[in-house]
């Protein structure tokens, strides 16, 4: 059992970089096996298909970054500074990434999600948890910022929506370009969205 349960672990991790780092297009079976290591029996005897590989190997990787993101967006710290935490963290592990790859990969449900989301209905939903999943640890944050009147009274899931399709924007362009330096542009962009109140700063 412990065997079977390492080979899978393998398989979803090999399978989330070699697509993070490429697209779900270009990675096949037989390269997803070959990085792990693992037969083609076992892959199948795991997952029926690619697709289901996916939708599950994105689920274990939204299942690591809720421990992350558990703790930044704690409710015992100030909730401005959990947002500021959060492009910090997402700065830190594109910086990872690219280390590892030589590449600025985006935002892995992001980019799986607008290639497949029109192909496969499953990849697609997962994606979609993910957005909501994300919009839900910020809105939390500004509703606590507005009860602490740091920030003005408003729509909170509307703006939660509009700062995380900011950042997944620049997470998007800096994948685009390859360039770490287009994440700088995270916080203060944030920083402009945010309906603070006069005088109160991030």
């Amino acid at each position: 059992m412990r065997q079977d349960n390492t080979t899978k672990q393998k398989l979803l991790e090999t399978a989330m970089e070699l697509i993070w780092v490429s697209s779900y297009g270009s990675v096949g079976v037989d390269d997803i096996c070959k990085r792990a290591g693992v037969s083609k029996g076992s892959f199948y005897h795991f997952f029926p298909s690619k697709s289901d590989l996916a939708v599950q190997a994105l689920d274990e990787r939204w299942r690591m970054m809720q421990l992350d993101l558990d703790r930044i967006f704690s409710a015992q710290k100030p909730p401005l500074e959990r947002i500021t935490a959060y492009c910090d963290y997402i700065h830190e592990n594109q910086k990872k990434m690219h280390s590892r790859t030589g590449k600025v990969c985006g935002c892995p449900f992001a980019s799986v999600g607008s290639e497949m989301s029109l192909q496969d209905e499953k990849v697609r939903q997962k994606s979609q948890d993910y957005f909501d999943g994300g919009v839900r640890y910020l809105e939390g944050a500004l509703r606590d910022a507005a009860h602490e009147k740091r920030m003005a009274l408003g729509d909170f899931h509307e703006q939660a929506r509009h700062i995380y399709s900011y950042i997944m924007g620049v997470l998007f362009q800096a994948r685009i370009e390859n360039k770490l330096e287009s994440l700088n542009y995270l916080k203060s962009g944030v920083a402009q969205l945010l309906n603070l109140r006069k005088g109160v700063t991030v």
